[in-house]
C-alpha cells in the first residue's frame, strides 16, 4: 500500500513535524540500549520508551494532532546495527493516514544504496520526506559525495529534515560514543541549501550552540525552515524566541521530539513565551501544511 495522506485539516489542532518511531512490532530498536539509556537520561525521561507506529497513531489521534514519523538509519556508523525499517514505517503510516505522515531514512555512508532507496521509498512507499542525522550517521552533509542523495530527494519533491546542534544521543558517555557534534553545525547545510534551491530543508531543533546560524540561514534562503523540537521552549535561546514571533514566523514549525518530549509539555511551555498571537497558528499547523504539501 502506497501512503497517501487523508488528514482532515479542519479537525486537527497541530502538526508535530518531529517524532520518532523507536521500535518495530518485535521491539527491535534503531539504537542500542546504551544509546537509548543515554538519550533518556539526557532528556530526564522517567522511563526509556519505545513507541511503535501504532502507538504513535493512537497517541496523536487522541490529541487531534497529526505527526511526521521516522527513524534514523545509521547502520554503518553504529557498527552494522540495523535500523527500524523505513518501509515498514511507511506501510504502517498508510494504515493511519488520518494522523501520520511518514519520512524515510537512508544510510549516507552507503551512498549508492542510499540513492536507490530514496527512489524506492518515494515511488513505491509514498514517503513525504527524508530524515538525516549527520552526527549519528557520521557524515559531513556538505561533502559533495552525498550530493546525489539530495538530488534524488529533490527529484521526488521530498522534504529533507536534518538534525542540527547538540544531541542527547551519546550524551554523558565516554567520547560521546564517538558521535561528533560538528557534523550537525547548520552552516554545513547552508552549502546544500545554496546548491539545491528546489530542495525543501528543515533544520531540526534550536541548533544550540549554533542558533544564530540557523536563524541566518532560514532568513536568507526561502527553501530552509526551522523546527523547534528537542528543547522545552522555556530553554530556547532568546534570539530564537524573538525571531520565531517576527521575521521567521512563516519559516518555523512545531515539533516535539516525542517520545523524549511530549507535545503537552512543549505546548505548555510555548504558551508562556508570549509569542505574537498571529504567529501561533502558523507555527503550530499552517506552515507545516504548506511545507508538507497537505
Amino acid at each position: 500500500m502506497i501512503y497517501q495522506p487523508n488528514i482532515d485539516l479542519s479537525k486537527i489542532t497541530a502538526i508535530d513535524v518531529h517524532t520518532h518511531v523507536e521500535a518495530d512490532a518485535h521491539q527491535h530498536t534503531s539504537l542500542d540500549r546504551e544509546l537509548l539509556d543515554a538519550s533518556a537520561g539526557y532528556f530526564k525521561a522517567p522511563v526509556p520508551r519505545t513507541p511503535t507506529v501504532d502507538d504513535l497513531a493512537a497517541y496523536y489521534r487522541e490529541r487531534n494532532m497529526a505527526a511526521v514519523i521516522f527513524t534514523v538509519d545509521a547502520r554503518t556508523a553504529l557498527g552494522d546495527h540495523p535500523p527500524v525499517s523505513s518501509e515498514m514505517i511507511a506501510e504502517k503510516a498508510a494504515e493511519h493516514n488520518d494522523v501520520l505522515i511518514p519520512f524515510g531514512s537512508v544510510d549516507p555512508l552507503n551512498t549508492a544504496e542510499a540513492i536507490a532507496r530514496v527512489h524506492d521509498l518515494a515511488t513505491n512507499y509514498g514517503v513525504r520526506g527524508m530524515k538525516f542525522h549527520p552526527s549519528l550517521q557520521g557524515f559531513d552533509p556538505s561533502d559533495r559525495t552525498y550530493y546525489p542523495i539530495y538530488e534524488a530527494c529533490a527529484e521526488h519533491g521530498l522534504v529533507t529534515l536534518f538534525h542540527t546542534g547538540q544531541t542527547g544521543i551519546g550524551a554523558g558517555l565516554p567520547g560521546g560514543r564517538g558521535i561528533k557534534l560538528r557534523y550537525s553545525d547548520p552552516m554545513l547545510l547552508d552549502d546544500v541549501a545554496a546548491d539545491f534551491p528546489t530542495l525543501t530543508m528543515i533544520l531540526a531543533h534550536p541548533s544550540v550552540p549554533w542558533a544564530d546560524a540557523s536563524i541566518s540561514i532560514a532568513t536568507h534562503k526561502s527553501n530552509v525552515f526551522i523546527d523547534l523540537s528537542g528543547w522545552s521552549p522555556k530553554y530556547f535561546p532568546p534570539q530564537l524566541t524573538r525571531a520565531i514571533g517576527s521575521m521567521l514566523k512563516t519559516k518555523t514549525l512545531f515539533g516535539s521530539d516525542f517520545p523524549l518530549i511530549t507535545p503537552e509539555r512543549w505546548i505548555k511551555d510555548f504558551e508562556e513565551l508570549g509569542i505574537k498571537e498571529e504567529a501561533v497558528p502558523l507555527i503550530m499547523k499552517d506552515t507545516a501544511v504548506r511545507v508538507l504539501g497537505l
